[in-house]
């Protein structure tokens, strides 16, 4: 019966993004870019339903921009259960632009690419994040550059803060956890981290009994004179605490 349910809910989620792709191609074009952020929110809601996951939001999310959003990473399911919870703009490596079908999906929903290996990459990522925060859009990160194993948060690089800095944009901390909602416990069954392949761990949450995603949002904070690294380091310590929280 787990593998039923898990094959049924793998079919819904092929067919979710199969229709994803008809609304980015025939839809779109017609639609404001307050539309289609709204159109991208109820779809990742929808997504989240089909795999079996419910959200719960916790604290305020940001109401509008500018403002970035620095988050924990620990599944390939972070963006959309960002995304269900507040419209924003990610920042990628390149190679998801890529990927057959989803690299179509995450440039239609703003994403912003950068090539992590190269150093002018990375400076031109922060002038278009400066730029875009200039412009009052909502944007989110994972400072900690790949995805964490969920019981300890990695370090935080600073790199991409200093848009905010120099934009004077507020961050707002965001920690993100799941549970199992039957017991309330930590669920890692979402994971996905070293050697795990992501058809794995997509199979993996799919088989497992219903989770919650807990999106914690923190208060929006100013740089207040300090620079990138320094605020960095007091981000981190407020995501971990709101990812337990």
């Amino acid at each position: 019966m787990r593998h039923l349910k898990a094959s049924w809910r793998l079919l819904r989620l092929v067919l979710h993004i199969f229709q994803g792709l008809w609304i980015v191609a025939v839809r779109f074009p017609a639609l404001s870019p307050d539309q289609q952020q709204a159109r991208v929110q109820a779809w990742s809601l929808a997504l989240l339903g089909h795999a079996g996951i419910a959200l719960a939001i916790r604290g305020q999310e940001p109401a509008c921009g500018p403002v970035m959003l620095v988050s924990n990473h620990f599944s390939w399911l972070d963006i959309p259960v960002l995304h269900a919870a507040r419209y924003c703009r990610f920042i990628s490596k390149s190679d998801v632009q890529g990927w057959p079908l989803i690299g179509a999906l995450a440039t239609a929903a703003g994403t912003l690419y950068i090539e992590r290996s190269s150093r002018r990459d990375a400076m031109r990522m922060v002038r278009a994040l400066h730029e875009a925060l200039e412009r009052g859009e909502v944007l989110a990160v994972f400072p900690e550059g790949t995805t964490g194993n969920g019981r300890e948060l990695l370090p935080f690089h600073a790199n991409l803060l200093q848009a905010a800095v120099s934009a004077q944009a507020p961050v707002q901390p965001v920690g993100l956890r799941f549970v199992d909602q039957a017991t309330g416990a930590t669920s890692h069954v979402a994971s996905y981290i070293g050697d795990e392949t992501l058809v794995g761990s997509i199979w993996r949450t799919l088989c497992a009994p219903p989770i919650e995603a807990i999106v914690h949002f923190g208060m929006p904070e100013q740089a207040q004179g300090r620079d990138r690294r320094v605020w960095a380091q007091h981000l981190h310590r407020t995501v971990d605490t709101l990812r337990r929280g």
